[in-house]
């Protein structure tokens, strides 16, 4: 599938892939989604409240689990919620009040779900291969940059 880039909208693989690390993070280490991110088509980076860098053995683990979500070939797909339904189950603390009160709920197979509104792509296979190119730690925050590959 063919994607064309608008400035203001992130490249739906590469977005896609940012959901399935956040469920990732979330899951192994309870940290929550990132607080920042910045998803461009050759690399992106997210950042997340942490107490120290990963271990390699933890980058592979990372990408071993990011990876087979991918290939997994899960669907991803919307669902709408009541911002009061909605403030039950997630942190809606970056979401724009403006946003309304029905949000939209992406979500990756039985996965990954959270507010989004940004484009994805419709199956995870779509997205290629993850790989972590560098972490680093800096006052309690961790950096994780990443790119995706060829599928």
């Amino acid at each position: 599938m063919d994607y064309v880039e608008n400035p203001k909208e992130y490249y739906p693989p590469m977005h896609s892939a940012e959901h399935i690390l956040n469920g990732t993070m979330d899951k192994i280490f309870k940290c929550g989604r990132a607080f920042s991110a910045h998803i461009e088509r050759k690399k992106s980076k997210c950042d997340y409240r942490f107490n120290r860098n990963l271990t390699e053995e933890e980058k592979s683990i990372i990408e071993e689990k990011v990876n087979s979500v991918i290939k997994a070939d899960m669907p991803i797909y919307e669902e709408f919620m009541e911002r009061s339904e909605a403030e039950k189950i997630f942190n809606l603390s970056r979401l724009p009040d403006s946003a309304g009160e029905t949000l939209r709920i992406i979500k990756i197979g039985n996965y990954d779900a959270c507010p989004c509104s940004g484009k994805h792509v419709h199956s995870t296979k779509e997205i290629g291969s993850f790989k972590i190119i560098s972490t680093s730690y800096e006052n309690g925050v961790l950096r994780i940059r990443f790119k995706i590959g060829e599928k």
